[in-house]
């Protein structure tokens, strides 16, 4: 999201676990997603990925879009006609009810892709240390705990453009420490397997690092997906001057489903020419579709409609979209995807890709969080809480990637994995002190801080 001011990693390394309570269970039309090898599959059919970016209000006044129902469903007869079967929400209140918004895309066939950050909770990148903590946690895991009951929950994404320069990069590894603990809360509680994955920014001088970075290692610590924002595609263009063509290429072995996050550039007029190559055997073999931002107008000249009040307007941008879409059917069978890939090789340090930690080490679990894990994590903060940020330490603990990670249901896990073996004493890092530096200095001479 464009102007978001933090973005989010979340989570905690389980470590041994009780059962989970049983959760409720919730009339549906959709069948649940899963991963296999390099794409998603709803059953035995390759899902594509087909969606907008959804948060009115964008992030200057952030807001919850499924929460309001009557808004939601206004807005679902638009996604209806635009042929979608995903929206990406940026922001929610855990503390609401979502069971009438969530019905009901679910009964137009329509999923959810979430990310689990709010402004206030999440990971600055000035401080990742000190705002990652057990408070922050808690919210998150909240978050998890209200959208894991909903069977067109598609993913969870554990932060967005965390790392948007190469100064950056040395805040990687609380990227990935997200990713294996969210995964690792899922199985404590014995929810289904919900994709967890990482959403990139538009930063060619690294993405592939990072998506290589966020695919290494023990399956505990790998995300189920990794996604990226691409603006480079910009009409009028093609497949091969767009330069997609050798974005296929470099990723042609990569092991995970692959999406755009965000995708549809707005210098000239936008006809989404690149929905057709998108969505054919030029790219299916990789990639899984994507998510073209956005929704609404927020000022920003990406919106493919305006709303005033409870009036929605439909703009050139929602026509052009919703012919490309409607004349670009998914290719036959399964895409070409490829089911038995290697795990990446972790990248290796250099002048764009500043991670000094090693790569058989992450940032360990926060003190004091494990009882989220056999207990679940209660309510959370919603929108209005204090927030999470200043919670921590600037102290970092770092422990094997893996320790005490849960890879599968609670009661498989309690034999796998015990408590100490996570909540183990780590050894002092500086890479999060290096890492606000970097960013410090950047800022002082020009370098972004917003996502």
């Amino acid at each position: 999201m464009k102007t978001a001011t933090f973005a989010a990693v979340a989570g905690a390394l389980a470590v041994s676990v009780a059962a989970s309570p049983a959760v409720a269970s919730r009339a549906t039309t959709v069948t649940p997603i899963t991963v296999k090898g390099n794409a998603f599959f709803a059953g035995d059919k390759r899902f594509y990925i087909r969606g907008v970016d959804y948060q009115p209000g964008g992030s200057s006044d952030p807001k919850d879009p499924i929460a309001d129902a009557a808004s939601c469903k206004r807005d679902i007869a638009k996604f209806t006609s635009l042929g979608l079967n995903t929206i990406r929400v940026y922001t929610v209140d855990n503390t609401a009810n979502h069971d009438e918004c969530m019905n009901a895309l679910a009964a137009a066939g329509i999923y959810l892709a979430l990310d689990v950050n709010t402004p206030k909770y999440s990971i600055n990148r000035m401080e990742p240390e000190v705002s990652y903590n057990k408070v922050y946690l808690q919210n998150v895991f909240a978050t998890i705990d209200v959208f894991a009951k909903y069977d067109n929950t598609l993913l969870f994404f554990s932060g967005n453009e965390v790392i948007n320069d190469d100064a950056t990069t040395a805040c990687a590894p609380f990227v990935k420490a997200t990713t294996r603990d969210m995964k690792s809360y899922i199985n404590a509680r014995g929810y289904r397997s919900i994709p967890v994955g990482y959403s990139a920014a538009d930063v060619d001088s690294n993405r592939l690092e990072m998506a290589e970075y966020m695919n290494c290692g023990p399956d505990s610590v790998r995300s189920d997906f990794f996604a990226f924002n691409d603006y480079s595609w910009c009409d009028p263009s093609s497949f091969s001057t767009s330069g997609w063509d050798q974005k296929v290429a470099k990723f042609s072995k990569y092991s995970i489903p692959l999406f755009l996050s965000e995708y549809g550039c707005n210098t000239n007029s936008r006809k989404f020419e690149e929905v057709k190559s998108l969505y054919s055997t030029d790219m299916t073999s990789v990639y899984s579709g994507g998510l073209v931002y956005e929704y609404s107008e927020e000022g920003t000249k990406y919106g493919l409609v305006t709303i005033n009040g409870n009036s929605v307007t439909e703009g050139a941008d929602f026509s052009a979209l919703k012919s490309a879409l409607a004349g670009t059917a998914a290719p036959s069978g399964d895409g070409g995807y490829q089911s038995n890939l290697a795990a990446s090789e972790c990248p290796s340090e250099s002048k764009t890709w500043n991670v000094t930690i090693a790569s058989d080490q992450l940032p360990a679990f926060p003190g004091g969080a494990s009882d989220f894990l056999t207990k679940g994590a209660g309510i959370g903060a919603g929108l209005k809480g204090a927030g999470s940020q200043t919670s921590g330490s600037k102290t970092t603990s770092l422990a094997s990637a893996a320790a005490g990670a849960v890879t599968s249901g609670a009661a498989a896990s309690a034999s796998k994995t015990g408590a100490a073996s996570a909540l183990r004493p780590g050894e002092f890092s500086l890479a999060p002190v290096v890492c606000g530096l970097i960013v410090l200095v950047s800022s002082l001479f020009g370098g972004a801080l917003v996502l």
